[in-house]
């Protein structure tokens, strides 16, 4: 049986910096007993890390600054040994398909099961909660793209995708100037009939917000696919609901945009 330290060099030497737990009992041969000290030891010297119970990370000399490889690296094995879908999304999506204004410091994960928010070394890794039925509609290959790393494959948001995550998570997307950012930054790319397509699957409010943005952004053509939504909404709805509630924001003096059916209770500030 080869030693611990063995085991992770062949690990890295065939291009895999991961394994599970059951993956080193039965390479290595030891107790379980003996495996935890021997992880334990390794992690101490910087050669382990380990997000999850179970799942080790294995760290070179570069990720030692870090504490972890890149989250892209690691997360579509991590989802796999969970046995949980997911999509990177939000502000990491973002970055991804060109918002030079988010520094992605966060790592932001969807799936359809809750999970603790972690840290890893200077990575922080957030998991947002979206309900099993919606997931599973809306998380589609041909709505997805891949980030590729030498490790394979991750699953991230389209840019489609991505503006409606933004608008409909934009607490975790710096509120709601900073979901307007990232439809300055991206939004022209997003292909309009399949930006339509996916927005049936979101609150209409959402996707009136993301349209009242698109519009403020210049982004005519993928404003106007999001126009049919707002023709169906049966009230007024405040263009970000965290400032105050809608009885509130209709008793207040503010700008009630009637194509898109929302009291605009906020002002929108982008850099340009």
């Amino acid at each position: 049986m080869p030693s611990f330290d063995r085991y992770l060099d062949e690990q890295l030497s065939r291009g895999r910096a991961y394994f599970n737990r059951a993956e080193g009992l039965r390479a290595l041969g030891l107790s379980a007993a003996a495996f935890s000290t021997a992880a334990t030891r390794l992690t101490k010297k910087h050669r382990l890390a380990s997000p999850r119970q179970g799942f080790f990370l294995i760290l070179r000399p570069e990720d030692w600054t870090t504490g972890a490889p890149d989250p892209v690296r690691w997360i579509d094995p991590l989802m796999k040994y969970l046995g949980i879908d997911y999509r990177i999304s939000l502000l990491r999506a973002a970055a991804f398909h060109g918002a030079s204004h988010q520094a992605a410091m966060i790592f932001q994960v969807i799936a359809p099961q809750q999970f603790r928010d972690f840290d890893i070394g200077r990575h922080r890794i957030q998991f947002v909660y979206q309900a099993p039925t919606a997931f599973a509609h809306i998380n589609q290959p041909e709505w997805l793209g891949q980030i590729k790393s030498e490790a394979g494959f991750a699953k991230v948001a389209s840019v489609e995708l991505t503006l409606l995550d933004a608008v409909r998570y934009f607490h975790k997307a710096a509120g709601i100037n900073g979901v307007a950012q990232i439809v300055q930054d991206i939004g022209a790319k997003a292909d309009p009939r399949k930006l339509a397509k996916i927005a049936a699957h979101y609150e209409n409010a959402s996707v009136r917000r993301l349209g009242y943005l698109l519009d403020q952004a210049d982004h005519v053509r993928q404003a106007k696919a999001l126009e049919p939504f707002a023709h169906h909404a049966k009230s007024m709805k405040p263009l970000d609901p965290s400032v105050m509630s809608l009885l509130e924001s209709l008793a207040a003096v503010y700008e009630k945009d009637s194509k898109w059916k929302l009291v605009i209770n906020t002002s929108v500030e982008t850099d340009f």
